[in-house]
């Protein structure tokens, strides 16, 4: 072949592998293509991710999994906390009762009375009212009708008289008088001991009869009234709003030995403290056990101003309290404190 014909033919293979002006290199070549071109891949072949775009993430490990749920569990997280134990709520309940043994070492029953009639008698009339009215009510009460038999032959509208600053005075009437006739008539004049009898008598529920036993007899019982049914709830002991269930509940929780005392204390603090409407949680020595905290006023000198009764420097229910109690005396009915 001649010179010339081997020129021609060298000139067509550089045509063929070289690229015509202002064509990209094809995808094929292993030629890097230049930058800011978008490369294609082949069908079927995994595709590179490119610079900035997030790749997709791999199926997380066991491992991983439960490392990640510790942290969102972790304080100040979105998630709900875990669940306390019955082991730990019991613990904290108990360690409740303690501290709170310290805070009110006087703790006692806040109806005066002299002996289980008048306890009773009193209990009743403290249905949707106050033991402060009723501690001023009772004793022109009791000094005409000292005795159950009194009670029962006495005039229904002299005793609505005497009792009206308690309300419901015609029904509280009704009630104290026929459990002062049935004392009278199957019980020898004496208020029983038992709680099967106790609450066979009119007006009398399960919370006066434990009232009634726990103080009069040192029958040990758990006394449920609005107050110890409102912090046995945000202190998480029970969910339920029944008393009886409330009872029952909180029963399994504390040795029998101090229901009475448990009871004292917990209706104590909701009195003084951790009341219904503006708890004064900035004021409460035992924020650290409670769940609910925050529910009331937190800063420490409005709460201050919440507390009641000797807390909060006024007095207290009683117009003859104990002996050790650290706050002054009731004023009788009339009189200003």
């Amino acid at each position: 072949m001649g010179e010339h014909g081997a020129s021609k033919r060298a000139k067509a293979t550089n045509r063929k592998s070289a690229p015509e002006p202002g064509r990209a290199a094809d995808s094929r070549s292993p030629r890097t293509a230049e930058p800011g071109t978008p490369r294609t891949a082949e069908p079927g072949t995994p595709r590179a991710a490119e610079p900035g775009t997030p790749r997709a993430s791999k199926p997380a490990s066991p491992r991983a999994s439960k490392s990640e749920s510790l942290r969102a569990a972790e304080p100040g997280t979105s998630r709900a906390a875990k669940p306390e134990s019955r082991l730990a709520m019991v613990r904290r309940a108990r360690r409740i009762n303690r501290e709170l043994a310290e805070v009110y070492p006087y703790a006692h029953p806040e109806l005066d009375f002299r002996n289980p009639f008048e306890l009773l008698v009193a209990t009743v009339l403290s249905a949707q009212t106050t033991d402060l009215r009723v501690n001023q009510t009772t004793p022109a009460l009791f000094a005409k009708y000292p005795t159950p038999e009194d009670l029962a032959a006495a005039v229904p509208e002299e005793v609505e008289e005497l009792i009206r600053p308690t309300g419901f005075f015609r029904a509280k009437t009704k009630s104290i008088m026929g459990l002062s006739a049935a004392l009278r008539d199957d019980f020898g004049g004496e208020v029983p001991g038992r709680l099967e009898d106790l609450v066979k008598l009119p007006g009398v529920g399960r919370k006066t009869a434990f009232v009634v036993l726990g103080n009069a007899f040192g029958v040990p019982g758990i006394t449920v009234d609005t107050h110890f049914m409102r912090l046995a709830r945000r202190w998480r002991w029970t969910e339920s709003d029944d008393p009886v269930k409330i009872e029952a509940e909180v029963a399994t929780i504390f040795p029998k030995s101090e229901w009475t005392m448990l009871s004292h204390r917990v209706i104590f603090h909701g009195r003084r403290i951790c009341h219904a409407r503006k708890p004064a949680c900035g004021a409460c020595p035992i924020t650290h056990l409670c769940p609910s905290y925050g529910e009331g006023e937190t800063d420490p000198e409005k709460a201050a101003k919440l507390l009641k009764y000797e807390k909060g420097g006024f007095p207290g229910q009683r117009l003859n309290p104990p002996p050790d109690y650290p706050g002054r005396p009731a004023p009788p009915l009339g009189a200003s404190g």
